[in-house]
């Protein structure tokens, strides 16, 4: 794994790594230890890899495994918006190794991305915030995780008939891209979507691109978070990214998290439609 020019200008450090557990588990060990970011660390393979939600992400030898870890890249508050950061990053770097894609690639919200209507990358931002000095009024550090992985050869299989977005692979659609220049695109598209942001300053321009990529506007779907399911149509998203549904009541919802599905997939959970 190499970086690329600009990410080497800017200050980026890379630490490549065989097999571990987590990428994101190490990046966070590494900063709990002292370490400053710009920090990528890539991984051959991971055991104990993780989506959100604490969800197994099989990690096998021949995908993108990285975890950029940041120091205080924003305020507190303005952190989650990097998860679409990441996204426009991630697709800007798929696109530049194989361009044919583009039409196929869009974001599911939050955090993955779909080629061809299923899933072949995901991306899980962890924070934590901690007291600069001993003071009560001393600022807060803060430490944003941004990992990846990206199904570059192979994929999970389908785990039963009802997946709303089984997973898929670059090289399953033609891409021969292999994780080592993949990666070292995402490293140059990182800096500039990351310089775009601005520390948030530069997020309604975000927001505008990962919307303009994003699958489901304007289509009836379903939301599930902690075992509660809300139903309506996809208008779009807030100035914070929060998406906002209307129910079929009329009324419309903002909603922080969750799991987006088309309107067909059901479970045994109760309908909420209220505003949240």
């Amino acid at each position: 794994m190499q970086l690329d020019p600009t990410a080497v200008e800017a200050g980026v450090r890379l630490e490549t790594l065989a097999a571990i557990g987590s990428t994101n588990a190490e990046a966070r060990l590494r900063a709990q230890r002292g370490e400053r970011g710009p920090l990528w660390l890539t991984a051959t393979a991971q055991t104990a890899g993780r989506g959100r939600h604490g969800r197994t992400w099989i990690s096998p030898p021949g995908n993108l495994y990285a975890s950029l870890l940041l120091s205080d890249p924003s305020p507190f508050e303005h952190a989650p918006q990097l998860a679409f950061v990441a996204a426009l990053a991630l697709r800007d770097a798929i696109v530049a190794e194989a361009g044919a894609l583009a039409p196929q690639i869009a974001f599911k919200w939050p955090n993955d991305l779909l080629l061809a209507g299923d899933k072949c990358a995901g991306i899980l931002i962890e924070g934590e915030a901690a007291l600069d000095g001993e003071e009560a009024q001393a600022p807060k550090r803060l430490t944003v995780i941004v990992g990846t992985g990206v199904n570059c050869t192979s994929h999970p299989p389908r785990s039963n008939g009802t997946d709303a977005f089984p997973a898929t692979d670059l090289q399953a659609h033609g891409a021969e891209i292999t994780p080592a220049p993949l990666f070292r695109r995402l490293s140059a598209t990182m800096c500039r979507r990351l310089a775009q942001w601005d520390r948030s300053h530069g997020f309604a321009t975000i927001l505008a691109d990962w919307l303009s990529h994003a699958r489901g506007i304007g289509e009836q779907i379903t939301v599930r978070n902690n075992g509660v399911e809300a139903q309506g149509r996809f208008v779009g998203l807030d100035q914070a990214g929060r998406l906002l549904l209307e129910l079929r009541n009329g009324t419309l919802t903002t909603i922080s998290a969750g799991d987006v599905f088309p309107l067909a997939v059901h479970g045994p959970r109760r309908i909420a439609e209220r505003p949240g």
